[in-house]
């Protein structure tokens, strides 16, 4: 059964944990995105690793396998799975968790999902014997062309799902890197084209219209554009000239370094929250992190690390996010989370050796309302 819950709890899903091969393709010697989480070793003392699930080195394209995923997420008030998507390569990349999980799970109608494309470069940093070197394998940035492509693929495969997740009717898509998106589409003219082309081809499709997400990264008193090399456009002006609906973030490291406790990191990233309401027109759905910490992807110690992340602190970022919501009314009441098996970074919700099921359990707890009777 479904936990009662008024809020949409929406927690990104990192799609690179199956038998696809994936690694082998592309990285000599390389089998799979499990391999660096069994192998990974603590690089100083109390450093945690490596981080061991609980329910095992599973494969997601099982249908059986997901099926368990979203019966654990459904009853502890996690509503909705953000899938990254890729396209490189001029095809689709890593889409087996979705077709072959997802979508052939007989229970996929307990939770809703919807795409953020993850358009930014492919690079060396998936291959552990290449990760320092971050060289770039395929770009993210596309042309004219393959942006239609891809969006006759979202359409048709996704959007038209009965659990594609909807704001009023809209199919929701999200977009990780928006300067990436302009540089490929050629400037923000192009690029603003493009995307009122993908609403109209939505609307053909029977829907109301296209709910676009960004992904917002950077401090907004900072003065940064989304715009590489862009001093004067501002992150406002451009959601308005591109037409986005919303806004929210993946990771708290994209605007706050990951260094140190948990708690500190928890404060200064939740501080940004207001001057961003305030700032941009459309509405910014607060994000909440789990943790950070790269580790298992380099041979060497990666400073930016998270220490002493519980259950218990990120469950106080989580009633803050829900202080958030209520507090100006946003509606509908959702909330990002990174993520629900980022194991390769360190910030997940799927139970592990350690806590178990406690950071489900802190959503449950945070968001759910009790059953009666």
């Amino acid at each position: 059964m479904n936990a009662d819950c008024e809020y949409k709890i929406a927690a990104y899903y990192w799609p690179a944990y199956h038998d696809e091969k994936m690694w082998g393709q592309f990285f000599k010697g390389r089998e799979g995105e499990w391999e660096i989480i069994r192998n990974s070793l603590p690089k100083f003392k109390g450093h945690w690793q490596p981080r061991i699930p609980l329910w095992g080195y599973e494969n997601e394209a099982d249908s059986s396998v997901m099926e368990k995923k979203i019966d654990i997420a459904a009853d502890h008030g996690v509503n909705i799975f953000i899938f990254d998507w890729y396209w490189y390569g001029n095809k689709p990349f890593l889409e087996d968790c979705i077709n072959k999980g997802f979508l052939k799970a007989r229970n996929n109608d307990k939770i809703q999902f919807y795409l953020m494309w993850a358009n930014h470069n492919a690079c060396s940093l998936w291959d552990i014997e290449r990760s320092h070197n971050n060289e770039i394998i395929w770009p993210g940035a596309v042309d004219r062309k393959t942006f239609d492509t891809i969006v006759g693929r979202v359409i048709e495969r996704y959007m038209k799902h009965p659990s594609y997740y909807k704001i009023d009717g809209r199919p929701v898509f999200s977009i990780y890197e928006i300067g990436t998106l302009i540089k490929g589409l050629g400037g923000l003219e192009e690029a603003r084209k493009a995307l009122d082309s993908f609403r109209s081809r939505v609307i053909d499709a029977g829907f109301p219209g296209l709910h676009l997400q960004a992904i917002l990264w950077k401090e907004i008193p900072a003065g940064l554009s989304m715009i590489p090399g862009d001093k004067t456009q501002t992150q406002d002006n451009t959601m308005r000239v591109l037409g986005f609906d919303s806004l929210t973030n993946y990771q708290w490291c994209h605007y706050v370094k990951p260094r140190g406790d948990y708690s500190e990191w928890a404060k200064k990233a939740i501080l940004q929250w207001e001057p961003w309401r305030a700032e941009f027109s459309v509405p910014f759905y607060p994000h909440v992190s789990v943790g950070w910490d790269t580790n298992p992807r380099f041979k060497s110690l990666q400073e930016d690390v998270i220490l002493n992340q519980s259950p218990q602190l990120f469950a106080d970022s989580l009633r803050k996010a829900k202080e958030f919501l209520d507090k100006h009314s946003i509606e509908p009441r959702l909330l990002t989370i990174n993520s629900w098996n980022e194991w390769s970074e360190g910030s997940y919700l799927e139970p592990d050796m350690k806590f178990g099921m406690e950071y489900l359990e802190a959503i449950r707890n945070v968001f759910v309302k009790p059953r009666r009777g």
